[in-house]
């Protein structure tokens, strides 16, 4: 059992904002908050103490674009499967995501009331979860995953089902039935709203660079999630629907591959985030057509490849705010962790760290009590056999240069 007091002696944070490691220092934790960080020694009653011995104490790392329910790199696979099956994946993707030093995720589609509740219960070691239940499509837009030929509209709008009630997607057309598809989301206790504002990779139907929702469609979905609290994320690829969203109060792109210069600038000045999510694309195309990805996907995944590292480059030269999430469905879940490798080719180890630590944690609206390392935030930890900030791949391994993992103050791994 974890003691409620705990003090890391001698360690090299990094906070998750400066590039810089402050050093030496000692972080004090009480009851699953960090009470106090300085770089003298701290000097209180606690129950233990650890020595790092000059090791890095980092925030958890935290994957702003999940899907834990997808079974299958074949979502349509994942649609006939049976809910107990899937709800078992789900737990079995997230610890393994707080295995590799995860200790938050944002599940952008399918994950739901039900399975949060598990994990507020605490019935498996889980990462915390941020939910946005059932993303949002028109008809024939990214989430209709329906072939051409198939006619029936599936029982009460409902793409997939997964377990309990819970669907990763809800067909919803016209500024009436999207207004109620997230009001009904927020019911279940959503913290955002998806929407598909683009043609997708996945989809069997809609072209990549296509614009979804009409203006009044997305206007809608952005004031429901405002009244509660809550914010949109969109799916896209192509510039014009990036633009086309945030246009309309979109706070979060997932993506953003096809974006230009002049929407990049935009989106820095409207102080926008995006997501880009560069490892799926890389395990696609080495994998995904012996997985079962369709055909028509793999030609488009070609096209949004070919961009992934460029696009990347291009946001960061405008200034957006950039955080780090994956997108990878089935097997492919297991390469998590290579995201950071892929991104070493174009970021710096610190603006690859602050992606996936305090600027996710801004677009969860949680600064300063994820992300960080300072007083008040929630002890969500990690102490890493290695230097992050000088060479990235100690967090490629999948948590094996992890000695401890720390999920609000309680110990997931401790081999120290």
């Amino acid at each position: 059992m974890t003691p409620a007091s705990i003090l890391f002696r001698n360690a090299r944070i990094f906070d998750g904002h400066s590039p810089d490691y402050l050093e030496p220092a000692d972080v004090f934790v009480q009851n699953g908050l960090i009470a106090e960080v300085s770089a003298k020694e701290i000097r209180r009653s606690v129950e233990l103490i650890i020595d790092l011995q000059r090791r890095v104490l980092m925030p958890g790392l935290i994957d702003n674009h999940v899907h834990v329910y997808a079974t299958e790199v074949d979502l349509s696979v994942t649609a006939r499967q049976r809910a107990t099956y899937i709800a078992h994946f789900g737990s079995f993707s997230l610890r393994r995501s707080l295995d590799y030093g995860f200790t938050t995720v944002r599940d952008v589609a399918g994950a739901d009331a039900g399975l949060a509740q598990a994990v507020d219960q605490a019935l498996f070691p889980s990462p915390r979860l941020f939910y946005g239940g059932a993303a949002i499509s028109q008809t024939g837009g990214h989430g209709d995953f329906r072939r051409p030929w198939e006619d029936d509209q599936p029982p009460c709008g409902c793409v997939f089902h997964g377990a309990g009630d819970s669907r990763l997607v809800t067909i919803a057309d016209g500024a009436d039935a999207v207004r109620r598809a997230a009001r009904e989301e927020l019911r279940k206790g959503a913290r955002h709203i998806k929407i598909f504002g683009s043609g997708g990779v996945a989809s069997p139907s809609d072209p990549l660079e296509s614009v979804q929702f009409s203006t009044e469609e997305i206007r809608v979905a952005v004031e429901e999630a405002a009244r509660h609290g809550a914010y949109v994320t969109a799916h896209c690829y192509g510039a014009e629907a990036v633009r086309r969203a945030v246009e309309h109060g979109v706070r979060c792109i997932e993506h953003g591959t096809l974006i230009d210069e002049g929407t990049a600038a935009f989106l820095a000045q409207r102080g926008a985030y995006v997501v880009p999510t560069l490892v799926v694309l890389f395990a696609l195309a080495e994998e995904g057509e012996r997985l079962g990805f369709p055909a028509v996907s793999m030609a488009k995944l070609r096209t949004v490849h070919a961009k992934a590292l460029s696009s990347l480059e291009l946001m960061m030269r405008a200034g957006i705010k950039l955080g780090l999430g994956t997108d990878l469905l089935g097997k492919l879940q297991a390469r998590q962790c290579e995201e950071f490798r892929i991104r070493r080719e174009v970021q710096s180890p610190f603006q690859i760290l602050q992606s996936a630590t305090s600027i996710n944690a801004e677009i969860l609206m949680q600064a300063g009590k994820l992300g960080c390392v300072a007083p008040g935030a929630h002890a969500d930890l990690l102490v890493v056999d290695g230097d992050p900030l000088s060479d990235i791949a100690v967090l490629t391994q999948n948590g094996q240069k992890l000695p401890v993992i720390m999920k609000a103050g309680r110990f997931h791994k401790k081999l120290i």
